[in-house]
């Protein structure tokens, strides 16, 4: 359980610069405690956090496996892209939209060792609309809203309830479009990999690589910016 009471330091994990904001307005928010951002994996150490002493840790978006040695001897919360137990796992995001999925929920879990398998603090919904951008834009307005919540109302984790559905993380390959037999299918493929640090989705040829981004459905045409570039595997 979150301790109840003022806050003497909350430390906020996350490299991503899209949540910048996000550790600002907690800095603003939470005027009775002290908030410490942490982006490197070097300075997620036991002895670095020792120094601060938190009472609580947040990775809103945290791309690194986080060492036992940390959960088990801090307070750790982390966010998944899912109603979990439903979609534990890599690529959240991206399988959700393959899926057909229009919304899902942000989960606020405590890190333990199994996979996304932590008990639950709290879920609120999240809309699939837009580029991948736009929703993980949105999610950290909306995860920046649950971490107020979870500070200024203390509550125990409740464990997972519910089927276990695991999702397979996606690698560069899986953006080849080329094989696609609809528009629907190119589009989401397209806006469900336009985000900053992502593998554009993409079409071969023998000597190029064509990345799109920008995907807007017209009737029955898509139009998207494509980049041009020559293959790095020649």
């Amino acid at each position: 359980m979150i301790g109840s009471g003022k806050r003497k330091t909350i430390v906020v994990a996350t490299p991503h610069h899209r949540n910048d904001e996000l550790v600002a307005n907690l800095g603003i928010r939470l005027a009775g405690s002290s908030v410490i951002r942490i982006t490197t994996r070097e300075t997620l150490s036991v002895d670095c956090l020792k120094k601060v002493a938190p009472e609580i840790i947040f990775f809103p978006h945290w791309s690194w496996i986080i060492p036992a040695e940390i959960y088990e001897n801090f307070e750790c919360v982390i966010f998944h892209m899912t109603d979990l137990p439903y979609g534990r796992g890599g690529s959240p995001l991206q399988n959700l939209i393959i899926r057909g999925h229009k919304e899902t929920k942000v989960s606020a879990i405590r890190c333990v060792a199994g996979i996304d398998a932590g008990p639950v603090y709290m879920k609120e919904s999240l809309s699939l609309g837009g580029t991948a951008e736009d929703i993980l834009l949105r999610a950290s307005s909306l995860m920046e809203e649950m971490i107020v919540k979870m500070v200024e109302n203390p509550s125990v984790p409740i464990p997972q309830v519910g089927e276990v559905v695991e999702f397979k993380r996606r690698s560069p390959e899986d953006g080849d479009i080329a094989a696609l037999e609809n528009l629907h299918q190119v589009y989401d493929y397209i806006r469900m990999l336009d985000a900053e640090g992502y593998p554009h989705a993409f079409v071969l040829t023998p000597h190029m690589q064509l990345d799109f981004t920008q995907a807007r459905l017209k009737g029955d045409f898509l139009e998207a910016k494509v980049k041009i570039r020559r293959r790095i595997d020649e």
